[in-house]
């Protein structure tokens, strides 16, 4: 399942988030909901190398999807593109339901 942090005042991350509604593969993470949720993204970011470019441009880094292997994607579009076209759809012609 792939892990997408977000934040409800986030205009970009409302956008995913209702793309994403209601599909199982996802497991939406709303950093302002919890400070145990902010944690686990801070730690995410803190360590992980994907976030350096994010972190020097003064940016935060969501919405962020984190997939089953480890891989971290900023770019909404990119992410949700490769995932549809992957044959993750139920649609024969892979272009959604």
């Amino acid at each position: 399942m792939t892990k997408v942090y977000v934040m409800a005042t986030c205009p970009d991350c409302s956008e995913v988030k209702a793309k994403l509604s209601g599909n199982p593969d996802f497991d939406i993470i709303d950093i302002g909901e919890h400070v145990r949720k902010l944690k686990e993204f801070i730690r995410l970011r803190d360590s992980s190398p994907a976030f350096d470019s994010i972190k020097a441009c003064g940016s935060l880094g969501i919405p962020c999807f984190v997939s089953d292997d480890g891989r971290i994607s900023f770019d909404a579009d990119e992410f949700l593109n490769e995932f549809y076209s992957s044959g993750a759809s139920c649609s024969i012609d892979g272009k959604g339901c």
